[in-house]
C-alpha cells in the first residue's frame, strides 16, 4: 500500500529505531525525568496533594521481585495522579537494618581475626557509617533501573539527623506518659547474633528432631511419678514445675505436692492449669518459664520461680550440674544419655518432624529467652489503630483483611523494642550513680557522670514513624502540611501485622501534634495514611512462593536487563490485585514484551502514515469504524479509570492490555488500511482518529510501561501539549453518547471477516491466496459501506463475468444473513484437504462416540455431578455438529473432484 502521509510525519517515523530496544533508551531517559525534575514535589502547589513513603528497604538490600512488585504499583498510582494534576510526592528512603547491616561489617572484620570489641561502640559504628556511604544503597541504582518516579531530593535514611530526632521525641513522649517500661519477659533470641529479634525475623522451617518421653518423680511405679514429653530435653535443667489439667482424674492426688526432678534432684510442684491438654500425650507437661512463652505465662499464674539457664551465646549457664558451659544441643545430646542410663527416658521417637522458628538473619534456631528488655504498652495504641479503621479514615484494601487487621490490633500484647546491638537509635534512657533513670530528649542533656543504656531500638520502631518522620516531624513542615496524612500505603498483607500496625499506633499517637494538624481541618482525622493496599505475594509460574536461599524464583534485574523495564513492570502490574497472589514466570514477561513490541509497531505504522491527535471531525463525517474505536476508548477509559480508583491495578493493564491489542491494533489498525487507500479526505479524517486514540492509549498505559510510552509519545506528538508524557494530562471524559449502530454495524463487520477466515482456513486456503467471491445479503445487513473493508480483511477479490462457485457459506449475522459464495477452484489441493478432513473426521467421531455412550450410561448418570453431565453434553454437540460440517465437505471436495 502506498503511504498517504506527508513527508514530515514520514521523518517522525524513521526517528524511532527500527525495533524498540529497551537498553537503548530506558537509563538514559530515565535520568531526562529526573533532571527536569518531574518527579520533584512542591509543597507550595496550588494543586491537591497525593503522596506515598516508600516502604524503606534495607540499606543492605538489593532489589528482589516483591520490591519490584511494590515499586511498580507505587510508581503506577503516582504517575496517574501527576497525569490528573495532582501535586504528587512519593518519598523515598532506606532502613538503617540494625542486624543485618551490623553482621556484614562484623563479618568484615572476622576476615582480618578482628571483633566490634576490638574497636569499641564509637569506631566500630563509624565503621559501619563508612560501609554505609562506600557499599550500602546499591537498590537505589536499581530503583532507576525500574523507573521509579520518587523524589530523590528528599531521600530520608532512618539514622539521618532529622529522624534521629524524631526517635527521640516519641520515646520520651511515649515514657512519660508511661507506656514505656523495662522489665524481664520473654523474647525470641539469637545466640549467634546475641540479641532478641522481633517476630518478623523469626523463619518458621520443618525440621528433623526428636520427641522424648522422661519419667518425673520415683522410677518405682507405686511411688508418685509422671511422664513427659518434650522436643527440647535441656531445657529440662530450668523446669520449676510438672503441670496437669484440674479435670484431670489420674493427677488429681498429685496437684500440691512435689516431684523429684532427675538432673537437678530438686523437688518441683505439680501445679493444675487449664492450659494442660489432658488429651496430648501424657496428660502432664514440663514447665520452663524462662525458655518458652506459654510456660512462661503458666508461671506468672502460679508464681513460679523462672531461672535462666542458657547464657546469651546459648550454652548452658548456671544450672549448678556438669552441664554448664556445653552448648544447648550438646547438652541435649548428653542430658538424654545420662537420662537413657537411669531408665528415664521410656520412649523416644526419632526423627520427629515439627516446626523450629529459626533466625531470619543468622539462621539458627532462636531460643526463648527470659530477658530484661524495653516494651511497649500497646493497648491504648492498638485500640486507637483498631478505631481508625472501624471509623473509616483509613481504609483497607481489600476488605476481606479487616478481620484479621481487627483480631491482630484487638489481642496486641506488648513489644519488645530493645535491641543489644550497637548500630541503631540508642535508647535514650540515662542512668545515675544511685540508681536513678532519666529519659533524656533531644534538646535535654543527660547529667554529668551518668550513663546510657547500653541497647538500641528495634528497628521497627524508627520505620514505625516513617510517614511522618520522614516530612520533618516533630518540626511543623511545609511537607507535613501538604502532604500528611498521606495518600496510601501499598505494601504486601503478609506484614500488615508488623509495620502497618506500628505506624498506624505511632500515628495515631501523635495525631492531635501541632506540628501534624497546622492548616489541616479542625474536624480532620490525621491518621499516617488514608488508605491501605494490600497485594500479595510474587510466586513462580508453578504457584511456589518465591524464595532465595530455596532457588526459587527470579532476580527483577536479569528480567530488566533481557526484557527491559517496561516488560518486567507490566507482568507485575496485570497481576497486581488487592489481597491476591501473583504467580509468574518466563511465559508472562514474554507475553510483556511481545505486547510492547505490538504497541510499537502499530504506532510506528501510525507515524508512518501521518497519524497524529487533532481535532476530531465532525461525528457524522467519520466511518462506523472511526465513531467505534473512538467510543471503544471512551469505554477503556472509564473502566480503567474505575479499576484503578478501587486498586484493582491488574483488571485495569488487563483491560488496556485487550483493548490495544485486540481492538486497536488488531481491528481498527487494519480497518485504517483500507481507509487510508480511499481518498485522501478519508485519509485525513482517518490520521486524525488513529492518532487521536493512538495518543490516547499511550497516555493510559504510559504510568504501567513510561519508557516505551514516553519514546512514542513524543513522536507521536512532538511534545505539542508538554515536553513529556510524565507531565501530560490524563485522558477525560469525551462526553459524547454511543454510537450503538456503528457499533453493530462493526460488530457484524468482524463477525463475517472472521467467519469467512475461519471458512477459508477449514477449505485449506493459506492468508495470502485471495480468492472470488459474492455476498449476498450485504444491503439487508446495512453493511454496504463495509464492503472495501469486508474483502480486503477477509482477502476476497470480485467476481469475474465467468464466476462460478464452487463452495458459500451463511453467516448469521444480528438480524439478518448474509450468503458468501466463493470460487475456491485451483486454490486447493484436493487430494492434500481430503486427507486431512478425513483425520478431523475420524477425530470427531470418536469424540461423539464416547460422549454418546457416556449420556447412555445411566450408571454413570446417576452418580456424575451436574456440571460434569453439563460438560459432557457440551462436547457431544460440538462433535456432532464438527462430524455434519466436515462430512458436508468432504461431499463438496467430492464433486469437485469429479468434475474434473
Amino acid at each position: 500500500m502506498t503511504s498517504t502521509a506527508p513527508e514530515n510525519q514520514r521523518n517522525r517515523a524513521d526517528a524511532l529505531p527500527k525495533t524498540w530496544n529497551p537498553s537503548e533508551v530506558e537509563v538514559d531517559l530515565y535520568e531526562r525525568w529526573v533532571a527536569a525534575g518531574y518527579f520533584t514535589a512542591d509543597p507550595a502547589s496550588g494543586k491537591p496533594p497525593y503522596s506515598i513513603v516508600l516502604p524503606p528497604p534495607n540499606v543492605t538490600g538489593n532489589l528482589h521481585m516483591g520490591h519490584a512488585f511494590d515499586h511498580t504499583i507505587m510508581d503506577l498510582l503516582t504517575r496517574r495522579k501527576r497525569m490528573q494534576g495532582y501535586e504528587v510526592l512519593w518519598l523515598p528512603g532506606m532502613d538503617h537494618a540494625g542486624i543485618a547491616t551490623q553482621s556484614i561489617v562484623e563479618k568484615q572484620l572476622a576476615v582480618d581475626g578482628k571483633t566490634k570489641e576490638d574497636f569499641g561502640r564509637e569506631l566500630f559504628i563509624d565503621k559501619v557509617w563508612d560501609w554505609k556511604r562506600e557499599s550500602g544503597g546499591a537498590i537505589q541504582g536499581q530503583m532507576r533501573r525500574l523507573g521509579d518516579g520518587v523524589d530523590w531530593s528528599r531521600d530520608r535514611f532512618t539514622m539521618d539527623e532529622g529522624l534521629s530526632r524524631a526517635v527521640q521525641t516519641i520515646f520520651k513522649r511515649l515514657y512519660d506518659a508511661g507506656l514505656i517500661y523495662r522489665a524481664e519477659r520473654l523474647v525470641n533470641w539469637s545466640p549467634i547474633l546475641e540479641t532478641g529479634i522481633s517476630d518478623l525475623e523469626v523463619v518458621y522451617e520443618d525440621v528433623e528432631g526428636e520427641l522424648v518421653s522422661l519419667r518425673y518423680g520415683s522410677l518405682d511405679d507405686d511411688e508418685p511419678h509422671v511422664i513427659v514429653a518434650t522436643t527440647r530435653v535441656e531445657t529440662m535443667l530450668g523446669d520449676t514445675a510438672v503441670a496437669v489439667h484440674p479435670d484431670d482424674e489420674r493427677y488429681k492426688a498429685l496437684v500440691g505436692t512435689t516431684l523429684y526432678h532427675p538432673i537437678t534432684g530438686r523437688q518441683i510442684p505439680v501445679v493444675a492449669d487449664d492450659y494442660v491438654d489432658p488429651e496430648f500425650g501424657s496428660g502432664a507437661v514440663k514447665i520452663t518459664p524462662a525458655h518458652d512463652p506459654n510456660d512462661f505465662e503458666l508461671g506468672l499464674r502460679h508464681g513460679l520461680p523462672m531461672p535462666t539457664i542458657m547464657s546469651k551465646a546459648g550454652k548452658i549457664a548456671d544450672t549448678g550440674t556438669e552441664f554448664d558451659g556445653m552448648d544447648r544441643f550438646e547438652a541435649r545430646l548428653k542430658i538424654r544419655e545420662r537420662l537413657a542410663q537411669e531408665g528415664r527416658v521410656v520412649a523416644r521417637k526419632f526423627p520427629y518432624v515439627h516446626s523450629v522458628g529459626h533466625s531470619e538473619r543468622s539462621g539458627e534456631p532462636i531460643e526463648p529467652r527470659l530477658s530484661m528488655q524495653w516494651w511497649v504498652k500497646v493497648e491504648s495504641l492498638a485500640k486507637a489503630a483498631g478505631d481508625a479503621v472501624r471509623a473509616g479514615d483509613t481504609v483497607i484494601h481489600p476488605a476481606s483483611q479487616e478481620p484479621r487487621w481487627f483480631d491482630w490490633v484487638d489481642d496486641m500484647h506488648d513489644w519488645c523494642i530493645s535491641r543489644q546491638l550497637w548500630w541503631g537509635h540508642r535508647i535514650p534512657i540515662w542512668y545515675g550513680p544511685e540508681g536513678e533513670v532519666a529519659c533524656v530528649g533531644p534538646d535535654e542533656q543527660a547529667p554529668e557522670g551518668w550513663v546510657q543504656d547500653p541497647d538500641v531500638l528495634d528497628t521497627w520502631f524508627s520505620s514505625g514513624l516513617w510517614p511522618f518522620s520522614t516530612m520533618g516531624w516533630p518540626a511543623a513542615t511545609p511537607e507535613l502540611e501538604k502532604f500528611y496524612p498521606t495518600s496510601v500505603l501499598v505494601t504486601g498483607y503478609d506484614i500488615l501485622f508488623f509495620w502497618v500496625a506500628r505506624m498506624m499506633m505511632f500515628g495515631m499517637f501523635v495525631s492531635d501534634d501541632p506540628a501534624i494538624t497546622a492548616g489541616k481541618q479542625a474536624d480532620a482525622a490525621q491518621v499516617p495514611f488514608r488508605d491501605v493496599f494490600l497485594h500479595g505475594l510474587i510466586r513462580d509460574e508453578f504457584g511456589r512462593k518465591y524464595s532465595k536461599s530455596k532457588g526459587i524464583g527470579v532476580d527483577p534485574l536479569l528480567w530488566i536487563d533481557e526484557y527491559g523495564a517496561d516488560a518486567t513492570r507490566f507482568t507485575l502490574a496485570r497481576g497486581a490485585q488487592p489481597g491476591s497472589d501473583l504467580s509468574i514466570g518466563t511465559p508472562h514477561v514474554t507475553a510483556s514484551r511481545s505486547f510492547i513490541t505490538k504497541l510499537f509497531n502499530v504506532s510506528k505504522f501510525a507515524l508512518m502514515n501521518g497519524a497524529a491527535p487533532g481535532e476530531l471531525p465532525d461525528r457524522g463525517t467519520l466511518t462506523d469504524a472511526d465513531r467505534w474505536i473512538l467510543d471503544r476508548l471512551e469505554f477503556a477509559r472509564a473502566e480503567v479509570d474505575s479499576a484503578f480508583d478501587r486498586y484493582e491495578i491488574g483488571k485495569a493493564c488487563e483491560g488496556l492490555y485487550h483493548f490495544a491489542w485486540d481492538e486497536l491494533c488488531d481491528w481498527y489498525v487494519e480497518l485504517a488500511k483500507v481507509q487510508f487507500a480511499e481518498s485522501d479526505e478519508r485519509a485525513v479524517s482517518t490520521r486524525i482518529v488513529l492518532g487521536t486514540v493512538l495518543d490516547s492509549v499511550l497516555r493510559l498505559l504510559h504510568p504501567a510501561i513510561p519508557f516505551v510510552t514516553e519514546s512514542l509519545w513524543q513522536a507521536l506528538t512532538e511534545g505539542a501539549e508538554g515536553e513529556s508524557i510524565v507531565v501530560a494530562s490524563w485522558p477525560r471524559p469525551s462526553g459524547l453518547a454511543v454510537d450503538e449502530v456503528a457499533a453493530q454495524r462493526i460488530a457484524d463487520t468482524q463477525r463475517l471477516i472472521t467467519e469467512i477466515r475461519r471458512f477459508r482456513s477449514d477449505q485449506g486456503l493459506t492468508d495470502k491466496q485471495k480468492v472470488a467471491a459474492k455476498l449476498i445479503g450485504l444491503d439487508a445487513a446495512d453493511l454496504t459501506a463495509q464492503r472495501a473493508e469486508i474483502t480486503n480483511l477477509a482477502r476476497l477479490t470480485e467476481p469475474t463475468d465467468d464466476f462460478a462457485a464452487t463452495a458459500s457459506l451463511e453467516v448469521r449475522l444480528s438480524d439478518s444473513t448474509i450468503t458468501v459464495e466463493l470460487d475456491t477452484s485451483g486454490t486447493v489441493d484436493l487430494d492434500a484437504e481430503r486427507r486431512r478432513l478425513e483425520k478431523d473426521l475420524a477425530t470427531a467421531q470418536k469424540d461423539l462416540a464416547g460422549t454418546t455412550g457416556k449420556l447412555g450410561n445411566e450408571a454413570f448418570l446417576a452418580k456424575a455431578p451436574e456440571d460434569v453431565v453439563a460438560k459432557i453434553r457440551t462436547r457431544k454437540e460440538v462433535a456432532e455438529s464438527e462430524v455434519a460440517r466436515i462430512g458436508a465437505r468432504l461431499e463438496e471436495i467430492g464433486r469437485l473432484a469429479a468434475s474434473k
